[in-house]
């Protein structure tokens, strides 16, 4: 079984790195800018603050947006439930009122589950 280091695909330090080959180094006489190692620095500092600031700028920029959206969930939220609680109470007075009804006129209750019952077999043969 082969362990984790002998299947690495990534180049280890020792290794040279064909890709970096013909680069420029920060301090050989083929550098752009011609300052020392302490440019790579500035430049890393100057990029690094240049993301943060666009983080910030579209974090600035997507907040009231997603606090609008928030809202509108909320109150999507509440209208569901005020409707299936509206829903709910409804149903209740129908099952109350079927029950009365059937309570009241027993006899016309089972001839109406018949007729139904046959109409229902009727229709699915």
């Amino acid at each position: 079984m082969a362990t984790t280091a002998e299947t690495t695909q990534f180049p280890t330090s020792d290794a040279p790195r064909p890709d970096l080959a013909n680069r420029p180094t920060p301090g050989s006489a083929a550098s752009s800018n011609g300052s020392g190692p302490s440019s790579s620095g500035e430049l890393m500092n100057r990029v690094v603050q240049g993301a943060h600031q666009t983080i910030d700028r579209l974090a600035g920029h997507a907040a009231p947006h997603v606090d609008r959206l928030e809202e509108k969930l909320v109150g999507a939220d509440h209208a569901l439930h005020e409707r299936a609680d509206h829903l709910r109470e409804v149903s209740e007075g129908y099952v109350r009122g079927l029950r009365d009804t059937v309570r009241e006129n027993p006899l016309a209750a089972v001839g109406a589950a018949l007729v139904l019952g046959l109409l229902i077999a009727r229709i699915t043969r």
